[in-house]
This record gives C-alpha cells, sequence and structure tokens, in this order.
C-alpha cells in the first residue's frame, strides 16, 4: 500500500485508538476512516442513516469534506475531536459524514440548499415550497428556444469580461485568493486563435500566456518537486494552499502544453513535462492509476502534530548546508546555496508574513518562488547562464533528496474515474503536442486501469471510485459507487484524446458505448443536457442538478458537448451534433447571463457554429514521412483536435495524374474516386477546421490499416477515395467534400496551417 494512504493522516484523531471506532471504520474512503476514531456516532450516507433519523424523529447533521482538505482538518481538530461536542451532536442528531469526492452530487444539492437557515419547525412546514424554489431556481431547460446564442456575442462578453478582472502584474482574475482555472486559459487561447489579427486576440493571448509564467515562477509550483499546489493566498502566486490535487496537475499539464504549441517556448513544455513527472512519481499506482491528492499538512518531525506546508518549505540554515559548494567564477564570494536562495528569495527570517502565516507556524520557513530570470541572476554574480541553470538544477536535485527525509503528507490513495479521465487526457495530449511516446503509453495504461478496475461489463457502467489495497491490490467499497456524469464525461473525453495520441481504435470504440451510457443514464430527454446524477442514484436528494459552471473542474455537460461534436467528426452521425445542439440550447440563458461562468461551454458553442474543413493524410502510419506530417499537425495548436484510427484501404498515384492542377484547385472527393477507384487508402487524417483559416478550430485525424470493412471505412465511406502522391506520405486540405492539391512537404503543411 502507498505511503500515507488509507487513512493514516498522523493526527490526533488517532492519537487515542484504545477507543472503539465508530462505523465509519468499515468504510474504504480515506476521509472516512480518517474520522472513524472521533467521538461523534458517524454515519455514512445512506438508508441506514435516514430510517434512524426517522425513527428517532432527530435532523440530520451533514458534514461534507475530502481527507487532504486543510480545513477540514481545522474543523476536526477544533469541533469533531471534542468530547462535549460528540456529546451534543450524539443526543440531539445523526450525524452523516461524506466524502464530497466519492459523492459529488450530495456536495452540489447542499451547498445549493444551505442558504435556507429557518429553524426545524420552519423547514419541516415548508420544505415542500423549499424544495419547489430550489428546483425552479436550479432548472436548466431548453423551454421555448430552438437553437443556442451566438457563439461570436458569448465570445465577446466572455472575453471582456474576463479582461475587466485581468491582473496585469502578476496574471490572473482575482486579487487573492488565486486559482489556476484551466478552463479560462483554455478560452483565451481558443479566443486568440479566432481572433488572431486582433488587438483582442493578441490581448488573449498575452493573458494566458503570462498567467502561465507567473503562476510557474510562483510559490504555487514545487520548484522542488514539480506539481502545483491547489491555489494561491496572495496576488503574487507565492504562498499557497500547499495540498497538490490531480485534477490540477491534468488540465495544468494541458495547458502548458498547449502554450509551447502557440509559443514555441521550451519554458513551457519543461512545465509540462515537469507535472507529469511528479504524477510518475507520486500519485500514480502500479496497475496504471492515478491517485486523488496529497494533503497539505505534515508533521515537520516524526511524531509531531502535522502543520501546513511542513514538506514543502525551508530555512535558510538548512538550505545552507545541503549547499555548502564554493561557486568558482563568481564576481564575489558564494556558494550554491547562496546562489539558489538569491534567485528563488530565500531569506533568514522567512519569506511568509504574518497574515499568510495566521497560526504562526511557518516563522522563519521560505516557500521557493523565482525572483529573478536567469540572465538577472548571472549577471548579478558575473556567472554565465548556462551555468547558473545547471547549478541551480542541481541544487533543487539535492534540496529534493533531502526533502525524501521529511514525514511525507498523507497520501489520498482513492481513484476517482472522472479525474483519471482528466490525467489520461494529460498525459495523452501533452505526449502527443511533445512527441514523447511514454507519455502516451502511461496515457493507456491509465486507460487499461479504468476499464479493468472501474468499467462493469455486465452493466456498461462506470465504477466512481476504487482504493488502493496492501500490496499493490486494488479495492473496491460494497456496494459498489457507480459514477456520476462527470465520470463519464471526463472518462470519453480522455479516451477521444488517447486515441488520437496512440491510435488505437479500441479506445474510440469504448468511448463510444460510454456515450451510449451516459445518454442512457443522464440525458433530460425534455429539457435538454445531462442530470448529475443517475435518477436512481440521487433517489435519497431532493434535487436532481445540471451543474453549471466551469471552475477548478469543467463542467462535465461543457466536456459532453465537445465529446458530442468530437463524436460527431469521428463517426459522421447526425445524432452526436442534435443532442449537443439541444444541450448548448439549454444552457443558453446561464450563457448570456454570465459567459465567464461556462467558458468551456463558450468553447463548445463556438466549435459547434464554424464552418468544418478537413486536412486529410494518406500513408503508411509506420513511415517517417507520415510520422513526419502528423507531428508537424499536433505541433501545432488547433483545439478540439480528433485523432482516429481508422480501418480503410490504400491509395497510391503518380505525380502525373495532378501534374496539370495548380496548388491552389480545388476538386470533389468523387472525382478522386473516378480516377483512383482501383486504389484503396492506407493512411488518412482528417481535421475539421473553422474559417478562411486552417488553422482556425475543430479537428479530425484518422489513420488506416487497409481493411475496407474496418469501423471507420463504415462510418465514413467517402474516405476511400483519396490517393498518395507516388507512394509518399500526402496532405490535402478539404471543405465540403472538395480538396486541394496534394502536399507531401511537412515545411509546406506548416505554412498552410499557419496562414
Amino acid at each position: 500500500m502507498p505511503a500515507g494512504g488509507k487513512g493514516t493522516r498522523t493526527n490526533c484523531s488517532q492519537s487515542t485508538p484504545q477507543k472503539p471506532p465508530n462505523r465509519l471504520i468499515n468504510e474504504k474512503s480515506p476521509y472516512l476512516l480518517q474520522h472513524a476514531y472521533n467521538p461523534v456516532d458517524w454515519y455514512p450516507w445512506g438508508q441506514e442513516a435516514f430510517d434512524k433519523a426517522r425513527k428517532e424523529n432527530k435532523p440530520i447533521f451533514l458534514s461534507v469534506g475530502y481527507s487532504t482538505c486543510h480545513w477540514c482538518h481545522m474543523m476536526e481538530e477544533e469541533s469533531f475531536q471534542n468530547e462535549e461536542i460528540g456529546r451534543l451532536l450524539n443526543k440531539d442528531f445523526i450525524s452523516v459524514k461524506v466524502d464530497r469526492e466519492e459523492r459529488p452530487d450530495v456536495d452540489k444539492v447542499y451547498m445549493t440548499f444551505v442558504q435556507w437557515k429557518q429553524n426545524k419547525n420552519t423547514l419541516l412546514e415548508n420544505s415542500q415550497r423549499v424544495t419547489t424554489a430550489l428546483l425552479a431556481r436550479s432548472e436548466i431547460s431548453m423551454g421555448d428556444r430552438q437553437l443556442p446564442p451566438s457563439a461570436s456575442t458569448m465570445n465577446s462578453r466572455c472575453f471582456q469580461q474576463l479582461d475587466e478582472g485581468y491582473d496585469e502584474e502578476y496574471g490572473g482574475f482575482a486579487e487573492a485568493p488565486k486559482f489556476p482555472t484551466p478552463v479560462i486559459l483554455s478560452f483565451l487561447f481558443s479566443y486568440w486563435l479566432s481572433h488572431q489579427l486582433t488587438q483582442d486576440g493578441s490581448r488573449a493571448q498575452q493573458m494566458a500566456l503570462h498567467t502561465l509564467k507567473m503562476m510557474a515562477n510562483g510559490g504555487i509550483r514545487d520548484h522542488v518537486g514539480q506539481g502545483f499546489h491547489r491555489y494561491s493566498t496572495d496576488r503574487q502566486w507565492h504562498i499557497p494552499h500547499f495540498e497538490k490535487m490531480l485534477y490540477d496537475q491534468a488540465q495544468l499539464a494541458v495547458a502548458y502544453s498547449q502554450a509551447f504549441q502557440i509559443s514555441g517556448d521550451d519554458f513551457y513544455s519543461d512545465v509540462a513535462k515537469g507535472i507529469l513527472q511528479y504524477v510518475t512519481q507520486s500519485l500514480s499506482h502500479r496497475s496504471g492509476g492515478f491517485y486523488s491528492a496529497e494533503d497539505a499538512d505534515s508533521p515537520p518531525e516524526r511524531g509531531m502534530k502535522p502543520k501546513e506546508g511542513a514538506f514543502y518549505v525551508w530555512t535558510v540554515k538548512e538550505v545552507q548546508q545541503l549547499l555548502p559548494d564554493t561557486v568558482g567564477g563568481a564576481s564575489e564570494p558564494l556558494t550554491s546555496g547562496q546562489l539558489l536562495m538569491k534567485h528563488y528569495g530565500l531569506n533568514e527570517a522567512g519569506n511568509i508574513t504574518s497574515t499568510q502565516d495566521p497560526k504562526e507556524e511557518m516563522q522563519g520557513q521560505n516557500v521557493l518562488a523565482v525572483r529573478y530570470s536567469l540572465e538577472l541572476t548571472a549577471a548579478r554574480f558575473g556567472l554565465d547562464v548556462e551555468a547558473v541553470s545547471t547549478l541551480l538544477n542541481k541544487g533543487l536535485e539535492k534540496l529534493f533528496q533531502a526533502r525524501k527525509h521529511r514525514p511525507k503528507a498523507h497520501l489520498d490513495s482513492k481513484m476517482l474515474a472522472a479525474w483519471n479521465g482528466l490525467m489520461v487526457s494529460g498525459f495523452a495530449v501533452t505526449g502527443a503536442i511533445l512527441g514523447m511516446d511514454r507519455l502516451v503509453t502511461q496515457a493507456t495504461n491509465g486507460a487499461k486501469f479504468l476499464k479493468r478496475h472501474m468499467f462493469d461489463v455486465a452493466s456498461g457502467r462506470l465504477k466512481r471510485t476504487c482504493y488502493a489495497g496492501i500490496g499493490g491490490t486494488v479495492e473496491h467499497s460494497t456496494p459498489p459507487c457507480w459514477g456520476f456524469l462527470e465520470d463519464y464525461a471526463f472518462v470519453v473525453q480522455g479516451l477521444l484524446d488517447l486515441y488520437e495520441a496512440s491510435q488505437e481504435s479500441s479506445w474510440l470504440e469504448w468511448a463510444l458505448r460510454l456515450q451510449d451510457t451516459q445518454d442512457r443514464l443522464f440525458w433530460d430527454s425534455q429539457g435538454g443536457g445531462y442530470f448529475c446524477s443517475e435518477a436512481e442514484l440521487g433517489a435519497g436528494l431532493p434535487l436532481r442538478l445540471k451543474d453549471d459552471q466551469d471552475g477548478a473542474e469543467p463542467s462535465a455537460n461543457s466536456v459532453s458537448a465537445h465529446n458530442l461534436l468530437r463524436l460527431h467528426g469521428f463517426t459522421g452521425h447526425k445524432d452526436w451534433k442534435d443532442k449537443c445542439v439541444c444541450l448548448l440550447t439549454a444552457f443558453s440563458e446561464r450563457m448570456r447571463r454570465v459567459p465567464v461562468a461556462l467558458p468551456e461551454m463558450v468553447r463548445a458553442l463556438s466549435a459547434h457554429q464554424q464552418t468544418l474543413k478537413q486536412i486529410v493524410i494518406c500513408g503508411n502510419p509506420q513511415a517517417k514521412d507520415t510520422k513526419a506530417l502528423v507531428q508537424c499537425v499536433h505541433s501545432i495548436y488547433i483545439p478540439n483536435k480528433v485523432y482516429i484510427p481508422a480501418e480503410l484501404g490504400s491509395l497510391s498515384t503518380s505525380p502525373h495524374c495532378i501534374s496539370q492542377l495548380s496548388s491552389s484547385t480545388s476538386f470533389p472527393l468523387e472525382v478522386w474516386g473516378n480516377v483512383i477507384s482501383q486504389w484503396t487508402l492506407q493512411y488518412l487524417v482528417l481535421f475539421s477546421q473553422v474559417t478562411l483559416s486552417v488553422l482556425a478550430l475543430p479537428q479530425v485525424l484518422i489513420l488506416a490499416d487497409g481493411d475496407p470493412l474496418g469501423f471507420l471505412s463504415r462510418q465514413l465511406p467517402f474516405l476511400s477515395t483519396l490517393p498518395r502522391v507516388d507512394d509518399q506520405a500526402t496532405a490535402y486540405i478539404c471543405e465540403n467534400q472538395a480538396c486541394s492539391m496534394p502536399i507531401t512537404e511537412p515545411c509546406e503543411l506548416r505554412k498552410l496551417l499557419r496562414q
């Protein structure tokens, strides 16, 4: 079992094991297990608690949290470990403890309900009225609307709202606290792409890239062990709330990879690789799955009470002792420790202010944050930039090795289907962009884990959770916790991303099956859009909600809108696109009122309303020239890319067949079919694009293996009508089934894509 797993947070909640545990001891959730020795007579969410509340005529005291939450630990320490409070709760309430990561539906419903603060009698007398009011307030439906709003209008309004709240100096979109919000960065990149010749387009790109750079330089990034903390407590991204969440790592890996695509700056690709390095080392199960999070708190020394950030902060003395070597060639006496402390802003008194440390747990401690560019640090000490970079990297590695000897923060070894789906996307997308096969392999292992441990073959349903057991085994709760909408949406997205990165058609076919199951379990056939939970699973809740905000994680409906469009591109089935239209129409009012609340859905709206263009590449999938064209396309930022391993034939033709045509010629695909019907197509890449610029928006990429009866040849029969030129890998750009002249050189394709 991984270190720090299964309810092993070292704190006072388990300091009295001689007391009999409550019934939470039988649960699998690390969060519930942390409360198993509280004096509170906790129940897990379920019928046993509800029946007891009815029988004894007591209200339910509901407590929702998660195992790596610093404020949850504070609440436990100050309240739930208190004997007197325990007696009060046991006397007058039925106390129910919920892991919000296992049951996000419970959390969403009661966060919606929490503003009603009447007494018990008033609540009972008006419960039906309150529920009715909440239903009306939370309803998301098409109503009388037939179509979604204008994408152009929603894009402009969303951008303007973000522009108004942008922090010019430090990036981000608030004073403090500041959260990474990758969905906003993704929107800004897409907005730039469709407005790149305008001032607003340049502004959107600058906002996103500057925010990503400031985050990566700040203390919210773990410069020693890589990965990102949950959020910054200050405007400067300096002092973080130290927990590390899987969903942040997954989305930020994609954001930094896309920043590299757009800027060509290795700074961003290095950050993306660092994130995935951290996930591989600290959040990965040996069978391929990914753990949920690492705690903010840990003991400064073994046996001590946990403190926030203890694993991550440093004193000047520690750094001086670890890095005492003299730096040769400097303009003044200098040790490698002094060089690192100057560059990362460490000082004797500590760089954490009293307002950032109200409990005075981090006095004299420092959080590493880049204070100067490599060039400025090198100039300050008369050193070469490369030499400074090497010295700093060696210094960070020594700190990393020394940190291994500290007590680790608690690991939440619960594995969630939704977050694993996001992480599959993180590895797959980054691997494809950077051309790193090992990252794609890790994505594949993650998908295999999901299918092996979190998918019920008999019912076709996903399981929400599984847990790391002893000796690397995987355990499940009984009965299983079935998946919610976000589990299906994020896993389908991950499978589609993996499909285009790995060229394994089985992942597309599983994605299609999961989408069918999602539609059956969650689709609102009357109002449009998807409910967050199954009707059966949410039977104990007063509301069945539709998540209407892209926050720390994107809304599952926003992701589903993208998935439906991609599946339409993969298969040509119009019903996927029609369902997307219904979904976008259902959320029309929310987008009109506050488009900035749904930036990911606004992106989907834009993709839906754009003109379809296609890029086709024909060639042997294992040949160097084919791979060069494919990597050329992967290296360029074109959002909503779909890479489809298809089963088609192979076409080949000689240059003389098309030598009379100019490079700007376009002609219908059926003309190709008349000329080359005796040939078969071996490799095809199909992209959907927007506007007059090929670079603008969605694309579909298709790989074939020569089987004319295979999956994609049955879905998209027109694909079997394009030739290769003289057995070379060949690219085409098509629109409305009319294609341009063939392109065989990656530099030519790149030039065309960047127009």
